[in-house]
């Protein structure tokens, strides 16, 4: 059985020959070294910089010459190779790669920062400990809903997104079934608060009209741009990214979510069920109160349900009991966890994951959110080896 056969009888609550995996990201040297396959994002600061430094403080100058550079075949191929190849190595079934914002679809580039086509700024930063090249969210240029207006509106016919989508398909077939990559789209929330900055946009859902306004063209966009995948060929699983709550609840009332967002994703969600697509949702933090808005809005699988978060109900065996023939579940070894406790711990925990939720299908096993830099390695082996000794179909752990 090939990776996607796999994820999709999974996605479909039936019993594959084994439970699939997935991760996000995987930000974590030693992970990558024991793996033979180089960081994705090795040598970004240093780049950049250097290419602010040849162009003499030229942004405008440097944007350009970024954005051609990191359009060609051979970076393509050559970025794809390391994102792929890491997780067909390690034996991950399912891939996600961002096709809109972030570091794909910058739009200006500074000495240590990119704005992506959202509005969203990123400082391009060392991490402390170790020296990986990251990106952290900064905040967002808008100020308000006039500058919005005024503002540049991303393009979902973008051709450079479908020369990465493309791309990430090509290199996907190159693997000959081992692995399936996925595309993302960012979700209609995270794409408007983000590029405001949290203060801002609480400015502006204060004037309904307004957030409306911006919600609508940010749906829009969302929408648009799951059509584009299906255009250029996407007919298995669609990944959205948006982060609706944090450890102690929603980012933002229910009424909001209901009045702005829920309808955008089921919009979404429609057109992709009629291609004959599955929709995942990434989602961060405890979104108890609106789990059921977003199964009904026709979400097919959660990940990462995090174990961390203040609501012992929002608890993946719990979620599992209430909805478990309904959705899949993707998840939940913690991040934390993966980086303090013993790989005993671990073990036990990946196997009451299989035990308990994997037999009849429904379930991937993945992270609670992330691989880290802080996450140890020998924790995420053994992770993995548990999978593999007991992530067999039919399911048996003692």
């Amino acid at each position: 059985m090939n990776a996607i056969e796999r994820i999709m009888k999974t996605l479909n609550h039936e019993e594959p020959d084994r439970v699939p995996s997935y991760e996000i990201v995987i930000d974590n040297y030693d992970v990558c070294n024991h793996f033979g396959e180089e960081y994705i994002y090795e040598g970004l600061v240093k780049g950049v910089a250097d290419a602010y430094e040849l162009m003499k403080g030229d942004t405008d100058a440097l944007t350009k010459i970024l954005l051609r550079s990191t359009q060609t075949r051979y970076f393509l191929k050559n970025a794809y190779q390391k994102h792929i190849g890491l997780f067909a190595k390690i034996g991950i079934d399912l891939i996600s790669t961002v096709l809109t914002g972030s570091i794909t679809m910058p739009i200006h580039y500074g000495k240590d920062f990119y704005i992506d086509e959202f509005g969203k700024i990123f400082d391009l930063k060392q991490n402390p400990s170790d020296g990986m090249d990251l990106m952290y969210y900064r905040g967002g240029i808008f100020k308000n809903f006039e500058e919005f207006e005024a503002g540049i509106k991303p393009d979902p016919g973008n051709p450079r997104r479908e020369k990465f989508f493309k791309a990430l398909k090509k290199n996907q077939d190159e693997y000959q079934g081992k692995i399936y990559a996925a595309p993302v789209v960012e979700g209609p929330f995270n794409s408007v608060w983000q590029c405001f900055g949290f203060t801002n946009f609480s400015k502006l859902l204060r004037r309904p009209a307004e957030a409306k306004k911006v919600f609508d063209d940010r749906g829009k966009f969302v929408v648009e741009v799951v059509k584009r995948f299906i255009e250029w060929g996407e007919s298995n699983v669609l990944i959205m990214f948006d982060d609706f709550g944090f450890k102690n609840g929603l980012l933002i009332s229910l009424k909001h979510y209901q009045m702005y967002v829920i309808p955008w994703i089921k919009e979404m969600c429609e057109i992709a069920h009629k291609a004959g697509l599955k929709v995942i949702l990434h989602s961060c933090g405890e979104i108890s109160k609106i789990f059921e808005d977003l199964i009904n809005a026709g979400v097919n699988a959660f990940h990462p349900i995090e174990p961390t978060t203040a609501n012992p109900d929002f608890d993946i065996f719990k979620l599992n009991e209430k909805y478990g023939d309904k959705i899949t579940l993707i998840g939940n070894v913690s991040p934390q966890d993966l980086a303090t406790e013993n790989p005993e711990c671990i073990k036990n925990y990946t196997k009451k994951l299989i035990k308990e939720i994997a037999p009849g299908g429904g379930y991937m096993m993945s992270s609670g959110h992330s691989i880290n830099p802080e996450v140890t390695l020998d924790n995420f082996l053994a992770m993995r080896d548990t999978l593999k000794k007991y992530g067999k179909y039919p399911i048996k752990v003692n």
